[in-house]
């Protein structure tokens, strides 16, 4: 392969070096919000049950039968909270590459039908896991004595918060005219 065809900069162990003496860019922690940090307490205490489990079964070869079913709990619970942030940031799987092909007023048009199922679609969503929380209200855990419908009715918060997000994301796009399917570069960082 020739060097003329070489799509990245070549750089020296000089120039990497010098990056470890640069200032390192302030941390802001205003980008996360409330079920940003409830998603990463229940991740962490997923980890914790996962290697709760590796150590008893591996190392002291006497497994808690518990851990695999809190872990596969609180992975459902990260699943589903962790779309909430997905929904506020507008990073879930999207096609946008009809929206470069389309008259701007179309394309505003067709991004405001997409802000209004994905209102109906959460809100549907939510109503279904109420219906089925109550319905299973009553059923426990294989291992724990708890019930199974905590999992479901935190499915069903996040639902709930991923509606509220879609109607503030709506909101959003409304108010200023275009949005992330339109003018993806304008929320990436990029400015195409």
């Amino acid at each position: 392969m020739s060097s003329a065809a070489e799509p990245h900069a070549k750089v020296t162990a000089e120039e990497i070096a010098e990056v470890f003496d640069e200032e390192a860019a302030p941390v802001d922690l205003r980008v996360f919000s409330v079920e940003d940090w409830l998603t990463l307490a229940v991740f962490w205490g997923m980890a914790l049950c996962v290697f709760l489990q590796f150590f008893t079964r591996y190392v002291l070869n006497n497994s808690f039968a518990w851990t695999e079913e809190i872990a596969i709990n609180c992975l459902v619970v990260v699943v589903f909270l962790g779309s909430v942030m997905c929904v506020r940031l507008s990073r879930h799987i999207q096609v946008d590459i009809l929206f470069h092909y389309l008259p701007e007023r179309a394309g505003r048009v067709l991004s405001l039908f997409v802000d209004v199922v994905r209102i109906a679609f959460f809100a549907y969503a939510a109503y279904l896991l109420w219906r089925y929380a109550w319905i299973v209200r009553r059923e426990r855990m294989v291992t724990v004595d708890l019930p199974r419908s905590v999992v479901f009715y935190t499915v069903f918060a996040a639902f709930v918060l991923m509606l509220l997000r879609s109607v503030l994301v709506a909101w959003g796009d409304w108010r200023r005219g275009y949005s992330t399917l339109e003018r993806p570069g304008a929320f990436d960082g990029t400015g195409a």
